[in-house]
């Protein structure tokens, strides 16, 4: 088969330099600029770098990534690096990588494979990134740790553990603990209280709203946004398209959570009447076809559709493109599909992420705890094997101590001071025959 025409043979930028394959190069000086603007907002990764810059505790250890290429992520690379690692990336998404970001990293001699847009060569450049032979994995969706198990095994048995960024991949590594197929542990950094309740909150909310507006330019104030599912995530969007103005209809699936979303004032219902009366709809799910065939059907003419869910298989476009008469690009990630009624319906990326596809992704303030915890998880993972203990084949928590430790370092970078227990408060909270 002909190779694809970004497929080339990785070269190597000198004799000690990793390979890379990457859009283009010559990008690299403006992606060095992003990553510094991020560093400047990611202060407890930073001062994570300093510390470890010296002791470099992961010296002698490959790490393979697989995560969007992003400024954020960048740092996190870079820091891994500055603690001794030997890094290998890829992205996690085709439409997630910044080529500027890669192109940077590419030059400083980072071997990675990935660019914006690459689909038929993703499993590839996640190949790529296992021929160092890695001791440890960082993974966000799970393609990387999956890729292991199915094909490469002999590499998956001699791994000392791994880290999973999103609910996605944690859902999908809980599966294949469960039927007894996970073959190392891994830790899942995305149940942490200092990821889940501000990356998927915060940084899911704000950044989907960004790559909506950036796909689309309309005015949110006066439409009516629903939004599938009511996580971590879910919420997050909910509550900033509240903030813009909109009127804001939730649909589940599980009865907590729509319960939550009840009590926090949001309408609920199923999505077949909510699907009449969206003028924007953003799945945020982790499940496929939350909105399908005879949802296109119900929708306004002008009705959006967006995802923000790791995978694009929540909007089920395969049904899409059959109600369809034809389609075009109206605008950079906006793809207008004309129905045999005449109906008009605009998908955003693809389906793909629109926080990442269209937009930037989670500001660097936030992901400067969810990558800190990245960080300590591996020192944690080395540290462990270095005492020669043995972690169970699972996905394990972070340690408590570890998300504590983080939000703290995040109050002090902040200006942030707060209380702290007495003596006799400390007796107070331990003694149990305390009463009435």
């Amino acid at each position: 088969m002909p190779a694809h025409p970004l497929r080339r043979s990785p070269e190597p930028l000198d004799e000690k330099a990793g390979f890379y394959c990457v859009r283009d190069l010559s990008l690299a000086e403006e992606g060095r600029k992003l990553i510094e603007w991020a560093e400047a907002r990611m202060p407890v990764l930073m001062e994570l770098r300093r510390r470890y810059s010296v002791s470099k505790p992961l010296a002698g250890y490959r790490i393979a990534g697989c995560l969007h290429v992003t400024k954020e992520t960048a740092v996190l690379i870079r820091t891994l690096i500055a603690a001794g690692a030997e890094v290998a990336w890829s992205g996690c998404n085709p439409l997630s990588t910044n080529d500027m970001v890669a192109a940077a990293l590419a030059a400083d001699g980072v071997r990675i494979f990935a660019w914006h847009g690459n689909t038929e060569d993703f499993y590839w450049c996640i190949e790529r990134t296992l021929d160092i032979e890695p001791q440890l994995v960082l993974d966000d969706g799970a393609d990387l740790i999956t890729t292991l198990h199915e094909h490469r095994p002999e590499l998956a048995a001699r791994l000392i553990g791994g880290t999973e960024e999103t609910t996605t991949g944690v859902n999908r590594l809980r599966a294949r603990a469960r039927q007894g197929k996970l073959a190392f542990p891994v830790i899942a950094v995305n149940d942490a209280e200092t990821k889940w309740d501000f990356d998927n909150v915060y940084g899911t909310g704000q950044s989907t709203i960004d790559g909506i507006l950036r796909a689309t330019a309309i005015m949110l104030a006066g439409k009516t946004f629903v939004v599938a599912g009511y996580g971590h995530c879910g919420s997050g969007v909910a509550r900033r398209a509240r903030g813009m103005g909109a009127r804001v209809i939730v649909t589940e699936v599980r009865p907590i959570a729509a319960l939550k979303a009840v009590l926090e004032g949001f309408e609920v219902m199923p999505m077949d009447e909510a699907a009449r009366l969206g003028d924007i709809f953003c799945t945020a799910t982790g499940m496929r076809d939350v909105i399908r065939g005879h949802h296109f059907e119900l929708m306004k003419d002008g009705a959006i559709l967006c995802n923000t869910g790791h995978y694009d298989v929540e909007i089920n476009i395969p049904e899409l493109e059959a109600l369809a008469l034809s389609k075009r690009n109206v605008r950079p990630n906006c793809t207008e599909y004309t129905l045999r009624t005449g109906k008009r319906l605009y998908l955003l990326a693809q389906g793909r992420l629109v926080n990442l596809a269209a937009a930037e992704g989670h500001p660097p303030e936030v992901m400067d705890m969810s990558f800190a915890n990245q960080f300590l998880a591996h020192l944690y993972l080395v540290e462990t094997a270095r005492r020669g203990e043995h972690l169970p084949p699972d996905v394990l928590p972070i340690p408590a101590s570890q998300d504590e430790f983080v939000a703290r370092m995040k109050l002090e970078t902040m200006g942030i001071r707060i209380d702290e227990l007495t003596p006799e408060q400390l007796r107070y909270r331990d003694d149990y025959l305390a009463g009435t």
